[in-house]
């Protein structure tokens, strides 16, 4: 990874001007990032691939070897931020409806809202989902969701 950055400061312009860049939160390469700081590599502290799981999978920037649940989703249908309910699934009576209606809003969403260990119940205004295990978001077929990682991890 490191050649390939080193590669790409190569072939910058002799014109270009490098801009300083604050880090206001935390990622495993905050230091590639700090030496490179021209570049805003935000990708970098970003879910690949994205990872959804139980109340048992841990959360934070999952990758391939470190596998864990995205605790920052983010629906690109919606454009709502995805809400998580940790050792809870969703009554199967749940409608399309009633997630338009009442995310973002916790309490009113805890109605439909049914205690079961080791689950985790995602939502955004427009999908939902209950999940036990690690799951690849990609490899999810029903119900295909929109979801990517919007960064910004709090690990």
């Amino acid at each position: 990874f490191r050649r390939l950055l080193d590669k790409l400061l190569e072939e910058e312009s002799a014109d270009f001007t490098p801009t300083k860049v604050s880090i206001r939160h935390k990622c495993p390469n905050t230091e590639i990032i700090r030496s490179y700081s021209f570049l805003i590599p935000l990708f970098l502290c970003r879910c690949c691939p994205v990872f959804i799981g139980g109340s048992s999978v841990q959360t934070g920037i999952g990758t391939a070897t470190s596998k864990r649940s995205c605790d920052q989703l983010r629906c690109t249908s919606c454009d709502f931020s995805v809400l998580t309910f940790d050792d809870c699934e969703w009554d199967s009576g749940c409608d399309y409806l009633f997630f338009r209606n009442n995310v973002p809003e916790r309490p009113k969403l805890q109605s439909k809202l049914r205690r079961r260990r080791a689950f985790r119940a995602y939502c955004c205004q427009c999908s939902w989902t209950s999940v036990s295990e690690l799951t690849e978001l990609m490899l999810m077929l029903t119900p295909p969701l929109r979801w990517v990682c919007a960064g910004k991890h709090q690990d």
